[in-house]
């Protein structure tokens, strides 16, 4: 059993920023990882949906500089969590309340676990949830967070979801620890799109989140 010393909560609380990068190219996620990474997002998940995932999550993390992380996303299954460690991933992000979350747990691997419902929220907590990506977020937008972090203040809640710039303030005042932003800010990038592109949405969401970004 691996000892957890990555406080995942803490990371995302001062960063506000985790990057999703899902895509159909595995060179094209590489690179998109690198420069997300170079323009300050500290925080990166590698969805499993993406070709060779793993293979991409290693060539980040060997370019990643010192207090980034990176994760892996998508983790659905005790295999998947096996394949992850392997790669080298340093968190894990679910889409759901799935297997992979006690499985994580029990890793030391740290886990931001996806639910909608406060039902959802405080099952993945017990099976050892360090957070909760309220997913997907935009179907209730901050109202609905606030709604369901109300009897669960001390449950941390990650937005997730189609969370473009202007949704931020809406969100970090609803009570979010963090944002995670997939299409608004990587967009294209990890299918082959243009990454210079990508750059400037990555230093327009570092400066909109106004965490401490890790050097």
């Amino acid at each position: 059993m691996v000892i957890m010393t990555i406080n995942l909560a803490a990371e995302l609380a001062a960063t506000r920023l985790m990057a999703v990068i899902r895509g159909t190219d595995t060179a094209a996620a590489i690179a998109t990882g690198i420069a997300l990474l170079t323009e300050g997002v500290s925080i990166v998940e590698v969805a499993l949906t993406t070709p060779d995932a793993c293979a991409a999550i290693e060539a980040i993390r060997a370019a990643a500089p010192a207090g980034s992380l990176v994760g892996a996303g998508t983790v659905l299954t005790t295999a998947d969590v096996a394949d992850v460690a392997a790669a080298g991933a340093q968190f894990v992000v679910t889409p759901a309340v799935v297997e992979s979350i006690a499985e994580s747990a029990r890793r030391g691997l740290p886990v931001a676990a996806g639910a909608l419902t406060p039902t959802e929220a405080y099952t993945a907590v017990q099976l050892g949830a360090s957070a909760i990506k309220l997913f997907p977020s935009s179907v209730g937008g901050p109202a609905y967070l606030k709604a369901v972090r109300d009897p669960f203040p001390d449950i941390p809640f990650v937005a997730v979801g189609g969370v473009g710039l202007a949704d931020l303030p809406g969100y970090f005042a609803a009570g979010a620890i963090a944002v995670g932003v997939g299409g608004p800010l990587v967009g294209d990038a990890a299918s082959g799109g243009d990454l210079d592109a990508l750059r400037a949405r990555a230093r327009a969401y570092v400066a909109a989140t106004g965490g401490v970004q890790r050097s």
